[in-house]
Formats: C-alpha cells, sequence, structure tokens
C-alpha cells in the first residue's frame, strides 16, 4: 500500500539541474532491489536528505522519488510537517503508518501489533488513549518494531518525509532514533527539509552522524530558467528577457515555473516590452504581491483562502466555509478561483491543499492579529462539532487569546490526557500550561496543576515540585486526591536529590491524614521509603524501631500494609537481623502483590523486597520476581528507567550467582538504556558499580579502570543510597590496582557511614572485607580484627554465601596453619549457597594455602575444582591464578571433568529430594553409594544451579531445571 505525498499539479516539466540528486536516489533503489544482475543479494536501505530553502525543489524530488519508487514495485509511506501542526503529536508518525495499518480491524490491530498494541496504538492513532501511560522511550521502542515489521512484510520500503523541519518533535524524535537502523532493513528514507529551520531534535539528519552528507540544492543557473521560460512562451523569448526572469525569481525553482505559467498563460512572447508585466507577475507569486493577488479575487475569496491557512495541510472545504463563515456554494466558487490561481490544488480525498508551503506561510501570516484568532477560535469549535476531537480543537486554542472559558479547559485538558497516554508528556505540558493560563475554575484548580505535574514528572522534575507545592496550597482538595498529590511531590523530590524533603513531606502528610487511616498508612510507608534511601538519616536506628513496631500489628491484607511490610524485609536485611526474619516479612509482603507499575507508589519496595531473596542466598526466587515485575513495566510501555534499573539489578543477582558472561552483558545493556534516558541518572550509577564488579570478578582490572574513568565513578558522592555502594565498588578497584592506602581511606569512611546508620550486614556491603585487604600488610591486626567482625555479623545473617565470604576473607589475612581451618569453613559454607564465584575464589584459595603448607595432594583438589568453578563462571582472572597455583605447586592442569550446565544430573536430583524430604548425609550417600563428601559437592552443585539454599531447596526443585542424564 502506498499514500500519496503533497505534490504540485502534475506538469510534465523535467527536474532541471538535479542529475546529481537523481543518480544518487537511482542508487539507493536500486540498492533495494531483490535483485542485482540476476544474483540474489540482501537489500540494503538507508537514508537520502534534500536540504535547502523554501522554493528550492525539495518537494519536487520527492513527489520524483514516489514515482520511481512506485514504478519499481515498492511500498510508499509518505508524511509531511506542517508549520501549523507542530504541537500535534506524532502527527508525522501517523501519517506515515495509518495508511498501511487503518484497513484493519481491532482484532487484525492487535494480532498485527501483538505485546505492543497498548504502548504504541493511541500514538498511532489507532486507539483511543487509555489505561497507563507509557514512557516515552517504550513508545519509541513500540515505533521501532512496528516500522521494521513493516519493512519486513511489505518490503521493499521507502519513506517519503517532506517538511521534516517542520514536524513534530515526538515524530523528529524517533525518526532520527529510527534512521541507523534503515541500513539493516529492505528500507529507504528519503528526507527533505530546510536546514536553518531544523530543531535541535534533527540535527543528526543534517550532519553525517547518520552514515551521510545531505544534499544541499543549489538554485537554478539562468540556462536552466530560460529553458522552463520558453517552454511556455515558445522559443523566440529573448535572452536579455530570460536573464532578468532569473533575476527575479533567484533562481529559486518554485518561482521559476510559477513565473513561467503565468507568463504563458498571459500568451506573453518575451521580449523587453513585456518586462514590466513579468515584473509584477513575478512579484504575485510570494510575498505581498501574492497578497495583493488575492485580495483581487474578493473579500469572500479571501476569508475562504484565510480559514484555510488556519486549517493548516488536509482542508476541508466544507469546515473552511464554516470558519469563513460562508455558505457552501460561495465557498465551492472560492476554491475554484483558488484552484485556477494556482494557490490550492486538489488534495487527498475531496480535501484541499496549498500548491506549496510557502504560499501557506504568507496567507497565514498576512491575516490580522484579531481575525487570525478569532478564526481559530472558530476552528477550534468546528472542529470539535466535526467530531474531529480534543486533540484537533486543542491545536487552535493554542492560538487563542485566555478568556477563563471552561470549554476551552475542558478540551486542553482532554487532549492533554490524550497526549500524555499517547507517550508525549511535553505535548501534554503544553496544553495543560495554556490550560492554567486560561484559567479554570477555582475548584478544578488543584486537579488541574497535578495533572501538570504528572506531565512535567519525566521531562522537568523541577517544575514538578513547584507545580504540586502550589497544587497543595488550594483548599479543600478530596483526601485521595492529595495523596496522590503528595506521593508525586516525595517523587520528584527524591528524583531530585532532596531525599530528606521527600522523607519530610511525608512525615508531615502522615500526621495531618489521622482521620484516613489508610491514607495515613500510605504516607508512612513513603517516609520509611524516602528515609531509607537518605544518605544523611540522623537516626536510622529510631526509624528501624517504628518501623518494627508497625510492622508486627499489620496482617498485610491492603497494599499499604504490604509496602510496610516489604520496607520492614528490607530493613531487617541492612541491618543484619536473622535472615529468617526478613525472609518472613518478605513473603507477607508478597502474598496479595506487590505492583511495579502502580503510579501512585512506585516500584522501590517491590524491587527491594526481591532483592532480600538475592541477599538471603535465593536469588533463583529474586530472578523470578525481576522478570514478572521487567514484564509488567513493558506491558505498560515503561521502558525508560525502570527497564534500565531492572536490567540492571538482574545482572547483579547473575554476578552473585557467579554467571559473569551472562552478568556483563545485562549490565552493558541496562547501561546503554540509562545511557539514553533522560534523568536516569540513579540507574546509571547502579549499572556502572555492577560493570566495575563483574569486570574485577572477571580479572579485567583495566576495563573496569576504563568504565570508572569515562564515567567519573571515583567522584561519586551519591544524595540516595545505591546498591552496591559505589564508594566500596571504587575500593575495590582501587585494591585490585594495588592502591591499598586510598582504598583503607575510603572504605574507612563508609564503614562509619554504615556504622552510623546501624546497617552492619556484610552480605549487602562487605566494606569490612576490602578494609582487611587493604590493612593487610601495615596493620595487620586491625585487618584480622575487620576480618572477625564481618564473619560474627555474617553469622548473626545467617546467609552461607556471606558466612563464607567473610571466613576467606579472615583466612586471607590470617595466613599460617591458623587459616587453613578458615579457608576450609569458608569452602563448606559457600558449597551450601548458590554463589558459585565466591566458591571458586574461596577454593583456589585454599588449594593455595595447603600448597604452601606442603599438602599438595589436597591442594590439587582444591585447585582443580576452583579451576573448573572459574571457567565455568567466566572468571579468567581467577582461572590463570589457579593455573599459576597450580604451575607453583608443580601441578599440571588438568581437563575440565564437567561440562557446564543448569540441567540437574539424575544423581543431583536425587540427593536433593532426599535431603528435602528431611534424610541425612549419610542415608543419602548409601542411597546414591557414593561418601558424605560426595553428597556434600552434589548438593553443592544443585545450589549453584537452582540458584538457592538448602531453606528454598523445595520450592526451587518444583521450579527448576529438567534433569539431565
Amino acid at each position: 500500500m502506498a499514500n500519496e505525498l503533497r505534490q504540485p499539479p502534475p506538469d510534465s516539466r523535467p527536474l532541471l539541474e538535479r542529475r546529481r540528486e537523481l543518480k544518487a536516489l537511482d542508487s539507493a533503489l536500486a540498492a533495494l532491489r531483490d535483485r542485482a544482475g540476476g544474483a540474489p543479494r540482501t537489500p540494503r536501505g538507508g537514508l537520502l536528505a534534500f536540504t535547502g530553502p523554501a522554493g528550492m525543489g525539495k518537494t519536487a524530488l520527492l513527489t520524483e522519488a514516489r514515482a520511481r519508487a512506485r514504478a519499481e514495485g515498492f511500498t510508499v509511506l509518505s508524511g509531511r510537517g506542517g508549520e501549523n501542526e507542530q504541537e500535534l503529536a506524532f502527527h508525522v508518525v501517523r501519517q506515515l503508518v495509518q495508511p498501511a495499518l487503518a484497513a484493519m480491524d481491532e482484532a487484525e490491530l492487535r494480532s498485527f501489533l501483538g505485546g505492543w498494541y497498548d504502548i504504541v496504538a493511541a500514538a498511532l492513532g489507532l486507539a483511543a488513549p487509555g489505561g497507563h501511560a507509557p514512557d516515552p522511550t517504550g513508545v519509541r521502542d513500540g515505533l521501532d518494531w512496528v516500522m521494521t515489521r513493516l519493512a519486513v512484510k511489505k518490503a521493499p520500503v521507502v519513506l517519503l518525509l517532506d517538511d521534516l523541519h517542520w514536524a513534530d518533535v515526538e515524530s523528529l524524535t524517533w525518526l532520527a532514533s529510527f534512521a541507523p537502523r534503515t541500513a539493516d532493513l529492505s528500507l529507504l528514507m528519503v528526507v527533505a527539509y530546510r536546514p536553518e529551520e531544523l530543531p535541535l531534535a534533527g540535527d543528526s539528519f543534517g550532519t553525517a552522524e547518520l552514515g551521510h552528507r545531505p544534499f544541499a540544492l543549489e538554485p537554478l543557473s539562468a540556462t536552466a530558467v530560460a529553458r522552463l521560460v520558453r517552454d511556455e512562451v515558445g522559443e523566440q523569448a529573448e535572452d536579455g528577457f530570460c536573464e532578468e526572469c532569473w533575476e527575479v525569481t533567484g533562481g529559486s525553482p518554485f518561482e521559476a515555473v510559477e513565473l513561467a505559467i503565468r507568463l504563458g498563460e498571459r500568451r506573453l512572447r518575451g521580449t523587453n516590452e513585456d518586462l514590466a508585466v513579468m515584473r509584477d507577475l513575478a512579484a504575485a507569486v510570494t510575498g505581498p504581491g501574492l497578497i495583493e493577488r488575492l485580495h483581487g479575487f474578493g473579500t469572500t475569496t479571501v476569508r475562504f483562502a484565510y480559514a484555510a491557512a488556519v486549517l493548516g495541510q488536509a482542508i476541508s472545504q466544507e469546515l473552511a466555509a464554516r470558519i469563513a463563515a460562508i455558505g457552501s456554494t460561495a465557498a465551492a466558487e472560492a476554491a475554484d478561483r483558488l484552484r485556477t490561481a494556482r494557490i490550492l490544488t486538489d488534495g487527498e480525498g475531496d480535501g484541499l491543499e496549498f500548491v506549496h508551503p510557502t504560499i501557506a506561510t504568507t496567507i497565514y501570516q498576512a491575516i490580522g492579529t484579531g481575525l487570525r484568532e478569532g478564526m481559530h477560535n472558530s476552528a477550534a469549535e468546528v472542529v470539535r462539532a466535526a467530531g474531529l476531537g480534543p486533540v484537533a480543537a486543542a491545536r487552535h486554542l493554542l492560538e487563542v487569546p485566555c478568556e477563563g472559558n471552561p470549554e476551552a479547559v475542558a478540551c486542553l485538558r482532554q487532549a492533554a490526557r490524550a497526549a500524555l497516554h499517547s507517550g508525549a508528556p511535553e505535548a501534554a505540558r503544553r496544553l495543560l500550561d495554556r490550560a492554567l493560563q486560561e484559567p479554570p475554575l477555582p475548584e478544578e484548580r488543584a486537579a488541574l496543576l497535578h495533572e501538570l505535574a504528572c506531565a512535567t514528572f519525566l521531562i522537568k522534575p523541577t517544575a514538578t515540585v513547584a507545580h504540586l507545592r502550589e497544587a497543595l496550597a488550594e483548599g479543600d482538595i478530596d483526601p485521595e486526591l492529595r495523596a496522590s498529590m503528595v506521593y508525586r511531590l516525595t517523587q520528584a523530590l527524591a528524583h531530585t536529590d532532596r531525599m530528606a524533603e521527600a522523607a519530610t513531606v511525608a512525615a508531615d502528610e502522615a500526621r495531618r491524614a489521622h482521620g484516613h487511616p489508610r491514607i495515613r498508612l500510605r504516607m508512612q510507608a513513603d517516609h520509611f521509603v524516602w528515609s531509607a534511601f537518605r544518605t544523611d538519616e540522623q537516626d536510622s536506628a529510631g526509624r528501624s524501631r517504628r518501623l518494627a513496631r508497625l510492622a508486627d500489628r499489620l496482617t498485610g491484607r491492603r497494599l499499604e500494609e504490604r509496602y510496610i511490610l516489604g520496607l520492614r524485609a528490607w530493613d531487617a536485611m541492612m541491618c543484619g537481623e536473622p535472615r529468617q526474619q526478613a525472609l518472613a516479612y518478605a513473603e507477607k509482603a508478597l502474598d496479595g502483590g506487590l505492583s511495579w507499575t502502580d503510579e501512585n507508589r512506585g516500584f522501590e519496595v517491590p524491587v527491594s523486597v526481591a532483592l532480600v531473596f538475592m541477599y538471603c542466598d535465593q536469588p533463583r526466587r529474586a530472578e523470578e520476581l525481576f522478570a514478572k515485575g521487567m514484564a509488567e513495566c513493558a506491558s505498560k510501555g515503561w521502558r525508560g528507567s525502570h527497564l534500565a534499573l531492572g536490567q540492571t539489578l538482574s545482572a547483579y543477582i547473575r554476578y552473585r550467582r557467579g554467571s559473569l558472561a551472562e552478568a556483563e552483558n545485562l549490565v552493558r545493556e541496562g547501561l546503554g538504556i540509562a545511557d539514553r534516558v533522560e534523568g536516569a541518572v540513579p540507574a546509571q550509577w547502579f549499572a556502572i558499580g555492577i560493570l566495575i564488579e563483574t569486570l574485577l570478578a572477571r580479572g579485567r582490572v583495566v576495563a573496569a579502570r576504563r568504565i570508572a574513568d569515562r564515567y567519573r565513578y571515583g567522584d561519586v558522592i551519591p544524595n540516595a543510597v545505591i546498591y552496591p555502594d559505589p564508594r566500596t565498588v571504587y575500593a575495590e578497584l582501587l585494591l585490585a590496582e594495588g592502591r591499598t592506602d586510598e582504598a583503607a581511606a575510603l572504605l574507612s569512611e563508609v564503614g562509619e557511614w554504615l556504622e552510623g546508620r546501624d546497617w552492619r550486614n556484610p552480605a549487602w556491603c562487605p566494606w569490612q572485607l576490602g578494609l582487611a585487604k587493604a590493612l593487610s600488610r601495615r596493620a595487620p591486626d586491625r585487618a584480622v580484627q575487620h576480618a572477625q567482625d564481618a564473619v560474627k555479623r555474617a553469622r548473626d545473617f545467617g546467609a552461607a554465601s556471606a558466612i563464607g565470604q567473610a571466613l576467606h576473607a579472615q583466612a586471607e589475612v590470617t595466613g599460617g596453619a591458623a587459616a587453613l581451618e578458615l579457608h576450609a569453613q569458608a569452602v563448606d559454607h559457600l558449597q551450601r549457597s548458590p554463589a558459585a564465584y565466591e566458591l571458586a575464589r574461596a577454593q583456589v584459595g585454599h588449594g593455595a594455602a595447603l600448597a604452601r603448607d606442603g599438602r599438595l595432594h589436597d591442594a590439587a583438589d582444591r585447585l582443580y575444582q576452583g579451576l573448573e568453578g572459574a571457567v565455568h563462571c567466566g572468571a579468567e582472572g581467577l582461572a590463570a591464578r589457579a593455573r599459576r597455583e597450580l604451575s607453583a605447586a608443580g601441578l599440571r592442569p588438568l581437563p575440565l571433568r564437567y561440562a557446564h550446565t543448569d540441567m540437574l544430573t539424575a544423581q543431583e536430583r536425587r540427593a536433593a529430594e532426599l535431603t528435602v524430604q528431611g534424610h541425612p548425609a549419610s542415608v543419602v550417600a548409601k542411597d546414591l553409594r557414593i561418601t558424605e563428601q560426595g553428597v556434600r559437592q552434589q548438593l553443592s552443585s544443585v545450589f549453584r544451579k537452582l540458584g538457592t539454599d538448602a531453606a528454598g531447596l523445595a520450592d526451587a526443585l518444583a521450579a527448576g531445571p529438567r534433569t539431565g542424564r
């Protein structure tokens, strides 16, 4: 299917002096063909751009491109920007896509768009806006998918985009981001624009950034203009006359063609005697001369032309007549006069359009201010009455003075909701700003300010804060609306690094809501959330006690209660309380559900609850919750900072399980998303820290340093709690580089901060382990003390991975014979955890210590185990160390005994099932005919593969991988 591009009235004139441009066009179209010279090859798309001032023939080139593409049998989709349509979000995108999809009913559309229907259908104008408001990133991703699918199903495809400089910002932003993809599709994008008017969003079209340089169109030469003139008046036209035609038109193809046509219509011969008439005709093509010519047609025709200019691109003769306040017969006569004068021409369907945008601009600017405003006001009413909807009407209301009209306010608010639910918050902001200026009725002002604040949240959260403070100052606000306002205010404050203010606002509102228990509980939850993420909280211990007392009174029946319970689970984990207690609160919070996409509650608590399972050695459960939450976000079109954070923290779970290569891939994807989403700074810091930790675990210290320097990670002073803690991660990098004194100073600072908050769980922040290593040479006694304290705290928490990691650190700084037992204990605990990388590290450390003690047989066994684990984890640096230790001990590395797989062997599953049934290791060993040590090794493999410890083994078995041979 092809849709039409605006084109001048058909004629047979060739495109003069455009050989270079037409050659480039033919070359680009040839690259789209399925076969070249009879040999199959992959079609290749790309981008072709033509630029120049008004009248340089850009539209004529695109019209020629359409004709040549259709002659090849290609699918042609086209759209154009409009000077008066720039406020209509996705206006150009809809022109491109709607003709290809408009014939489908809803069922066919849902089938074609699949999971993207609820995200992009409203933006494409194919469904009424409703439900959740997708973020702009999600909509752009959806548009990528739609256009890619169209390119595949209807290949080859040619996109023609005229007057790109007037495209709405939403369409232009997407087109600029999609353009690089065309090189990998059977799709050619051909664009035309005025470079001096191209907005910032389209800057990449004007540079070599997209792999091309635009073709800047030059004015026609005197020879070309002479050819146009003689084609109309005859070969007898004198050279001097033709030269003067070139002078007065400046070589503009549009003006030269229009002048030549008028010369022919007047039957001039092109002599010196015709020069005066020629100059008059030239002056009437554009500018004041055009308006003078228009006024010569009479008042009725002038009003009709004005109304057409107010309507913009797609001009309905009937609507223009109503706006101009003339009858249908008079309108038809006016339209005929304007066609004859080559001011209007027939457009798509029964509509009209201007022959050239320069004519439309000239006429629109000639309308007096008062008359123009009145016509826009009439247009808004007429458009609404015709059933074209609030969005089409609101575009005209933006041009009308403020009059305190409640109907105008209602229309603007409706249009803003449509824009917001189409993924165009900036368009919604403009409409609501205008509605606020109208102004609204006093009783509607608070609600309108709330809507405006929601629109600005993703664009400018500082503006959101101002709007909501103003809204909350209004009197007599509905309690539920007020609660939503306060939540959005705290969220905006938090996103602008004003965490303390966010916590204070929530606490004040909780006290204020004493007559509304449910709202009070909700505000208390918000207070606890923002307090927990503050870095400067003065009384963390007091808050923890208050949270614990409140949580113990709650059943979890209501969502507000479940949020409190989820916060209690997170706080218990951070404080290092027994992990069974943290897990119990987490399960209670999840019983009844925690949504990741509740617009009035955020996703901080659901994310924190999921991470509790990770820190408590049940990462499989955490992965399940993340997968479910991210799918929920994706289904609502929340693919910006939400997706970046979800992807990043999923990578962190994989890192803690020891799947380092997978973790690196995931976190790089998350960082890539965060880098391109405005305002996603917290997600960026999460991603950078996790990427650095992963690279260090893989032994890639230089790569980790490059990332740290690129993002100036060492300078990060977070105003909110970020995990992993940036200072601790940076200290790990310093330790890997041998800069122990700097690392020790940084970790001491972290420790002092955490101690002041009573956050003592080494599973969350192992600062003491790093500090022990940093101090091991110059202050060995202090190093051992820190390690011992970390072991005690890990045992209090009870997660085997935390205990094993702390014991390993203690063994490393203790040395001597005493270290051997600590190494053995570390391995034993880590074998009971899902932490594959930490186990491999402990095994290599134990093997090295055994080798130094002369116990080469035992050392070899441990080093082989550690080497195998390191290889499976993707820890190249650790594997290299294991090989060095083997070589130093006079041992040769053996081939890996087992392939890496997440599938349980039959023996592993049997060992796990018997263990879940409560049988001791001796019974399991007898059943499997192996030693008890063999049982422990089998279960260790089970824990790593299923991503759980013994406490979660029964559930993990039911949902875990299939059994292999």
